[in-house]
């Protein structure tokens, strides 16, 4: 059975507190707990079918230094440039370890702020008028992503997140786009061992508010499959003209990798790097229909792994 522990603990902070608190909890006895509570499913993973029970398994299992790298917002660039693709990374305006640090009136008017070990949404901010902006929140913000202890367990036992790498402030370039056509769209690509098997078409985000989704075969068509704990995609989204570029890149990007989700924009035809992520949702969440968990797990080949 499901728990809706969201409606019984409202607010995030005092959820994230509370996870914090059960810390000690081993990862697996943890993800198992985790995973029946948000799901309302048992996990099983000695033989696990579903997508959202494999990438439980991959969190546990699977050790790639590489993914260090590339969880990390402003590290990540570096393993793009060696893939021959440094064309499509952003600007970055600066990588501070203090917000101490920043000289604030160097920042252009615009642009966009992270934790470079942030997630969910909730580590980004964006300025689009620096004159207008409350930069003593900002500092207040920066500050308390910095100050995460490197090797603090995040919520969902995603290991790459606390391996002792410092939280950092990022600034980035910020691209304005057109609300009217759905904003700046996002393709998020998930890739195993370097294709694409399904992809995420997100447009009309309104940061901490949610944004449309829609789930995508790796021909473009859409699929009837929708994530329950996301806005379905409303509006109609053309098949980019630069599409099989987009698909190219994103299948480079992945190479090596069991599974990936690489994301990208495009911006006029141009092709921007977002960022790359392991455990899509920590793996807690759920479809409709609930058979296309079982679809996409049958895409996700697990590595083989001795003694486990």
């Amino acid at each position: 059975m499901r728990i809706d522990y969201k409606k019984i603990i409202k607010s995030r902070a005092v959820r994230l507190k509370i996870l914090d608190l059960l810390s000690f909890i081993p990862d697996k006895t943890m993800v198992k707990l985790q995973y029946r509570i948000k799901t309302g499913n048992r996990l099983d993973l000695k033989n696990p079918k579903r997508f959202t029970e494999k990438l439980q398994w991959y969190k546990l299992y699977y050790k790639d230094n590489r993914m260090i790298q590339c969880a990390d917002k402003y590290e990540v660039r570096d393993y793009v440039r060696e893939k021959g693709l440094e064309n499509i990374l952003i600007r970055s305006y600066g990588i501070y370890d203090s917000v101490e640090d920043v000289d604030w009136d160097a920042l252009p008017d615009s642009f966009v702020m992270k934790d470079t070990l942030g997630g969910g949404g909730i580590s980004v901010v964006i300025v689009k008028d620096k004159t207008k902006a409350d930069i003593a929140e900002l500092k207040k913000k920066a500050a308390e992503w910095t100050a995460v202890d490197a090797r603090r367990k995040n919520a969902g036992r995603e290991w790459p997140y606390y391996s002792g790498k410092k939280h950092r402030i990022l600034f980035e370039q910020y691209i304005d786009a057109d609300a009217d056509k759905g904003g700046l769209i996002d393709y998020k690509f998930f890739c195993f061992n370097g294709k694409t098997a399904c992809i995420y078409v997100i447009a009309d985000r309104e940061l901490g508010n949610g944004a449309g989704l829609g789930i995508f075969d790796p021909d473009f068509k859409k699929l009837a499959a929708a994530r329950l704990d996301e806005q379905p995609l409303k509006r109609n989204i053309e098949k980019p003209g630069n599409y099989e570029q987009l698909k190219k890149t994103a299948e480079k990007l992945s190479e090596g990798f069991p599974e990936v989700r690489v994301d990208l924009y495009d911006n006029d035809g141009k092709i921007i790097f977002g960022e790359m992520t392991f455990f899509d949702g920590s793996g807690y969440m759920l479809f409709d229909p609930d058979q296309f968990d079982y679809e996409l797990g049958d895409a996700f080949a697990l590595p083989v792994m001795e003694n486990l």
